[in-house]
Order: C-alpha cells, then structure tokens, then sequence
C-alpha cells in the first residue's frame, strides 16, 4: 500500500497538489517517516470552498433518499476496507491494532449507519400560529479535525452535514492524514456530485485558519484544542458565521463508597488510558471516598502495571506512543510539575522503563493530587491519572465540577438512584454511571470551556440546519 500523496480531492477529483511543498507523516512507534503529503494554501481552499459553493443548491435541495443512497454506499466501501483502516491508523497514531479495529475504524462505521438512516428522513417541519417552521441545510461547512481519532472525528462531523444536505471541505490533522486519504478514496468509490465533499491538507495555521475565515464558509465545525477553538471563533466572529466546537476535557470519575471498587478502578484506569491518554474524554481526574483510598490506590497501581508498551502490531501491547515527539514532551513536562506539586507517584513516572524508539510514556498513576494544582487542571492527553480524596458525595461533586472544562465524566455506586443523583450535579455534557457503555446516538459536546454544540445522533444533525419561519 503506498502511502505518499501528492495530491487533494477538489470538485469530484483528484487534483495534483499546486505547491510543491510537503508535510512528513511519522510512525511515532519508530520515529521514522512513512509518508508524505501536500501542504495546502489558502488558495487551495480557496478552490474547495469555490467547489462546495457550486455543488450547495443542488445537493441541499436533493432528495433525502439519494443523499441516504450515497452515505450507504460510502459505508459499505468503508466496511470494505476496515482493516486497511485499523492498520494505517496503528501505523500513523500507534493506537494497538487491537483497539484500532474496535475503535478507531469500528466506531466511526456505526456512527456513519446511523446517519443514513437520519439522511433518509426529511426534517420535520411545525406549524406555530400562521408560520410554517422549517429547517434547511445551513450551508458550506468546514471541518477541520483532531489527530487522535483520525476518522471518528471526520465521521462526525462530515455524515450529519452531509445528512442535512452541506457540501463540506475538510481539513484533517497533518499529523495523521493517511486514514483521510483512505476515507476519500472511499467517497470517490461512492459516487457523491462533485464539490459535496472536498479534502485539503496542511498545517492549521495555514489551512484551518484559511477555511475558519472563508467569507463563503457558513460554519465552521473544529475538534481540538481550547486555544485553538478560541481562534477560531475570533476568525468566524470576524464575518458572524457559526461555529461548532469540541474542546478540551478533565474528566472526574468519581467513586463512592459503596461502590464496586475494584471494577470501578479497572475501568477508570483503562478509560483514562485508551489511546495511550490521547482522549478528550478521558477520566483523568479518579475521585475516591477517603474511606476506600488507599485500596483503590494499590487497585490502580496493579491495573497500570499490566499495560504492556510496545510495537501497535504486536498483539500484546496494551499501550501504544504517543503521536509526535512534542506531545511526548509535554506530557512529561506534567508530570514532573505534578510530582513537584506535591504528587505521589504510585506507578509509572519519568524513570519508569520505555522501548529505546518511539514517543513512549509510561503508563502513570499519582495519588494525593490537590484538586486546585496543574495536574488536576490541566489537560495532560497522555497515559497519566491524577487521584483525589474526597470526603462524601457533596465534597465530590464539588472537586469534579471544579473544573474551566466539562466534557464528560463518571459515577460509581452500588445505589442506582444515588449515582444518578450525583450524575445530575455534574457540570458536564455526559456521565456514565457504573461502567455504561458509550452510546454513539446520544448527543456529545461539552459545558464551559470544552466546546459549544453537539455531535452525534439527531443533536449532532441539528448543528447542520437553519431554522426559517414561513408566515401565511
């Protein structure tokens, strides 16, 4: 399978690249380069956007069936391909191919069979009065997407605009855009009009903020970041076109004390460290009653120890690298402030054994973590969990909500009634109580300074429509 492109996919083609410039796609497993792809400039979203604008009447004003007919196809040529899929995401982000199957290539699939289902249904429209409420595509989206999922989160955003009837130019990360690639490959198979669906790659400073102030780009969909997030509501401020935002997240998992404790800290411990740490809705925060700390410290520090660093090919490594030389770093930087804030290390931590190659970091554990230090309120996005005592259900609630993020979270009680009560308090856009698995068709997004809007399911269709109102 060659990986190296050279080329974008504008107007129902593939186009070779104007520039000349590329941008290097590393293995963060062994450091070395694998492939390269196109830096973009604004002109070459200059062009996609031109694209996505002639192609918007007619794919808005489609019928709902054929725009159904055409992401069913793209789902079945994607389900067709899953294991090219899984392998180039292990390949580019070094998620273990185990977890790049079930998650990265398998989620995104399911997320994408909803919306045909969703596509196929016409909005409803209501009558208030003598007005006629309607609901009509909003028009050209950008989406400009995060690296640590590299298709769920295009999957995302692209299914429910191009659902709604929304051309789309999308930007993925230049750190992982090979599974894009695999992606457009897949919507040229399946015969969309030309311009519905538009691929540039580059760096965010040129490219994102390139289609984030596109005077013809009605809104702008962006996973990533806070400070970017914030960027790029100042260019999409700039012009007044929407914004929809998946930020940031500290997530607090929290653990009464009549909960089961070892299942409660074995889940908390995989969910804080799936992607090697590398997701937004991490439970990075494991909030304890006092009486049962101690326990589910040793709990935790036994459960990270059974994560095996390695190759992402190798069937038994648990926990891959991170994805670049930078994040590693960072990461680090975390948890050395953590350990000089007071921290105890229980697991893992700066000496901890890594492979000689690759943008590994020990799978950690620090107890004793004050709520109000950097590690308990900074996004770390590595395989580190920060615990905290706390003293009954008031005092956890309090610790988790204190918080500038508010992504999601966790309860754990042997009391149904009483998790849900303390789920209600949080201050975030999803709980899970006892363990409950994710639902791909609830809405996902975030409270405070971890987005605006929502993604998925039938909320996730709703951030692509205007609302008109016909008086007669």
């Amino acid at each position: 399978m060659d990986l190296a492109r050279t080329d974008f996919y504008l107007d129902g083609h593939w186009v070779t690249a104007s520039s000349g410039e590329t941008i290097p796609v590393h293995n963060p497993a062994t450091e070395e380069v694998v492939a390269t792809v196109p830096a973009g400039t604004a002109a070459d979203v200059d062009r996609a956007v031109a694209a996505a604008r002639a192609a918007f009447d007619g794919w808005a004003t489609a019928a709902p069936a054929d725009r159904a007919a055409c992401l069913g196809r793209l789902h079945a040529t994607l389900t067709a391909r899953v294991d090219d899929i899984a392998r180039t995401v292990a390949l580019e982000l070094g998620t273990p191919l185990k977890v790049a199957t079930r998650v990265q290539a398998g989620l995104p699939l399911t997320v994408l069979h909803g919306y045909v289902d969703l596509a196929a249904q016409p909005p409803a429209e209501q009558t208030v009065g003598n007005s006629l409420v309607v609901r009509e595509p909003v028009g050209v989206v950008g989406a400009i997407t995060p690296w640590n999922y590299p298709l769920h989160q295009v999957m995302a955003k692209l299914a429910p605009a191009l659902a709604a009837g929304c051309p789309v130019v999308l930007k993925p990360s230049e750190l992982t855009p090979l599974t894009a690639y695999l992606l457009f490959d897949a919507i040229d198979a399946a015969g969309f009009p030309p311009g519905v669906v538009n691929l540039v790659t580059g760096t965010g400073p040129v490219v994102g903020e390139a289609i984030a102030a596109h005077p013809d780009v009605d809104l702008v969909s962006f996973t990533g970041s806070t400070a970017t997030g914030r960027r790029i509501s100042h260019l999409a401020a700039d012009r007044i076109a929407r914004v929809a935002l998946e930020l940031g997240g500290k997530s607090a998992n929290v653990i009464l004390d009549d909960a089961d404790l070892p299942g409660a800290v074995k889940v908390g411990v995989a969910n804080a460290f799936l992607n090697s740490g590398q997701t937004c809705t991490a439970w990075t925060r494991m909030l304890v009653h006092r009486s049962r700390y101690d326990e589910a410290v040793d709990l935790a520090a036994q459960a990270a120890a059974g994560y095996r660093l390695g190759d992402p090919f190798e069937p038994a490594t648990r926990l891959g690298p991170l994805v670049s030389a930078d994040q590693r770093q960072r990461v680090r930087d975390h948890v050395d402030r953590g350990l000089a804030d007071g921290g105890r290390l229980v697991a893992g931590g700066p000496d901890a054994p890594v492979p000689d190659r690759g943008w590994f970091v020990a799978p950690t554990v620090i107890a004793d973590v004050h709520p109000d230090s950097a590690l308990a309120q900074e996004e770390v996005f590595g395989p580190v969990l920060a615990m905290i005592p706390v003293d009954d259900d008031d005092h956890a609630v309090a610790v988790a909500n204190n918080s500038r993020y508010g992504l999601a979270g966790a309860v754990w009680s042997g009391d149904g009634d009483r998790a849900l009560r303390v789920a209600r308090r949080l201050r975030t856009g999803a709980v899970d109580i006892n363990g409950a698995p994710f639902n791909p068709l609830a809405p996902f997004g975030g409270y405070k300074q971890s987005g605006l809007g929502r993604e998925l399911g039938r909320h996730g269709l709703e951030e692509f429509y205007e609302t008109k109102a016909i008086q007669r």
